[in-house]
């Protein structure tokens, strides 16, 4: 049988006993990650905050099966999970797209470093351009990139998330690589991906 990696461990240990910090830990981990990955799908903050919070009810519940695989950790599980609550809420509601304005996609992921402020304010301005350019790319190659480069997943992993052969998540990566950089030539801003 094989074992499950450590978050998955954390994951079963809460099954078994209920151990509460088990899964608050998995909860910290993961949460902010979950929602951003959530957000690129929805479009919306206050959605995709509550599909993050109903995924972890799931998760509390046991009402979801985890099993161990060879070669799928915990995390590709959580978010192909996650995945799917997002798919059927976004079937159900036919959720309309939501401005950019709602959510500054810059300041999610860059770090202020108060020690080289002029390096801060490149990196954020960086940032701001390449999430921008993102945002608006058509939802699986937000994903892609999400998943394989924010995420640092494998394409074995984003494949099975996003339902989809390894072969279709080289071909994704590839055309979402060369929309990103048309984006970023429109926007006037030249970066070689």
């Amino acid at each position: 049988m094989q074992m499950p990696d450590k978050d998955g461990q954390l994951y079963l240990r809460y099954l078994r006993s209920r151990d509460r910090e088990a899964l608050k830990t998995l909860f910290v981990k993961y949460r902010d990650s979950l929602l951003y990955y959530l957000y690129g799908i929805v479009k919306n903050m206050d959605d995709a905050q509550e599909l993050m919070m109903d995924t972890f009810a799931d998760l509390a519940s046991g009402t979801v099966n985890y099993r161990i695989k060879k070669d799928a950790s915990f995390k590709s599980w959580l978010f192909a999970v996650a995945h799917n609550k997002a798919r059927m809420f976004l079937r159900k509601n036919k959720v309309a797209v939501v401005s950019d304005d709602e959510l500054e996609l810059a300041d999610l992921y860059s770090k202020n470093d108060m020690k080289q402020p002029e390096k801060s304010i490149v990196i954020n301005e960086t940032n701001s351009y390449i999430y921008k350019a993102l945002d608006s790319l058509n939802e699986n190659y937000r994903q892609i990139f999400f998943l394989l480069y924010f995420e640092q997943m494998k394409p074995p992993e984003v494949a099975r998330i996003m339902g989809i052969s390894i072969k279709k998540v080289y071909n994704l990566t590839a055309r979402a690589k060369e929309a990103l950089q048309q984006t970023l030539d429109r926007m006037g801003y030249s970066w070689d991906i």
